[in-house]
């Protein structure tokens, strides 16, 4: 074995023992992350909803609704659709959703928040890529029903 070999070998067996780490293991931290980011900002929200109402009426300039109507939507949807992604249940629909947010905020209420809003959508991105993985409702539903189950949520899944 050249000495070349004998420094990538111990690099290789790193890389094929990471390749064996199954995909649920590795997207369920991605929706505790999302659940995390968008529940937390929903409580603030309803801990004191009189300054939110002020905020959406006064700073936040989001477009076409009415800001009493945006204020509660943005609640809704931050406590509602973040804990439906941690459960995996409408995983996909329920990340589009908070995705679709993360685009308004970016465009009307904080064009300068982009590297928070950049980490948001990658974590989201990975989990509609390949949706929630074995570990969810969405999982235990779609088998239930006999759902065909795509091979990128079946456990046998690793990631390469």
């Amino acid at each position: 074995m050249s000495m070349f070999a004998k420094i990538l070998d111990p690099i290789q067996r790193i890389y094929d023992w990471i390749g064996r780490i199954p995909y649920s293991a590795v997207v369920l931290p991605a929706r505790i992350a999302t659940f995390s980011v968008f529940f937390r900002s929903g409580l603030v929200k309803i801990a004191d909803w009189n300054a939110t109402l002020q905020l959406f009426r006064y700073e936040y300039k989001v477009p076409v609704l009415p800001p009493d109507f945006a204020a509660h939507m943005a609640a809704a949807m931050e406590l509602g659709l973040s804990s439906l992604i941690l459960v995996g249940l409408a995983t996909r629909l329920s990340v589009l959703g908070l995705l679709g947010m993360v685009a308004v905020i970016q465009l009307f209420v904080e064009p300068t928040g982009w590297p928070d809003h950049i980490q948001w959508v990658a974590f989201m991105l990975f989990i509609l890529w390949r949706g929630p993985g074995v570990l969810s409702l969405d999982f235990l539903v779609g088998r239930l029903i006999g759902l065909p189950q795509s091979k990128a949520e079946l456990p046998t899944d690793r990631m390469k």
